[in-house]
């Protein structure tokens, strides 16, 4: 197992070799073998993560039907929300693969960025439509994407840029 962690393998990794080696050991009557610690603590936050992530997706859901008065649009903006992920997956990918908790924290954060830029935009199409009487069509929704482009490019770009000393000194710890 020595070389086996020389070789700076991951926490997951490590513990799956573990895991097998240790289901091949033949234990006495009575005893068993228990793997506790960092990465047992680190499995049970990312699955309380993910369920409060599944219960907030299904909140949200809820929220945007209200909001929009149309299962179809409130339908349409989650489905639209994994393509904000791809620039974090291949980052995730290009620097070797590994997911950490802070990681899926950034990723639900990009995802709700994403989220409140598509309602902002379907927002405004709703109200060209409802209060200025642009019927629904292609002009509507290029007029409310340029309307919207701006201020949605500025939060965005703002929120990216605050974001830069973290990914450049991330792996420095803080005072």
């Amino acid at each position: 197992m020595g070389s086996f962690l020389a070789n700076g393998a991951d926490m997951g990794t490590v513990v799956g070799e573990l895991k097998s080696r240790l289901e091949s050991l033949e234990l006495p009557t009575g005893y068993s073998v228990q793997l506790l610690g960092e990465y047992t603590e680190r499995e049970a936050a990312t699955n309380r993560l993910m369920i409060y992530s599944a219960a907030a997706l299904v909140l949200i859901l809820l929220l945007l039907q209200a909001s929009f008065r149309s299962w179809r649009l409130a339908v349409l903006s989650l489905l639209t929300l994994p393509v904000a992920l791809v620039g974090g997956v291949i980052a995730a990918y290009m620097t070797g693969g590994v997911l950490s908790l802070g990681s899926l924290v950034g990723f639900l954060t990009v995802m709700g960025i994403a989220a409140r830029n598509g309602i902002l935009l379907i927002n405004h199409c709703q109200h060209l439509e409802t209060y200025e009487g642009q019927t629904f069509g292609r002009d509507l929704v290029m007029r409310g994407a340029a309307e919207r482009l701006s201020p949605i490019l500025m939060t965005t770009l703002a929120t990216g840029l605050a974001l830069v000393p973290l990914v450049v000194m991330g792996n420095i710890p803080g005072p």
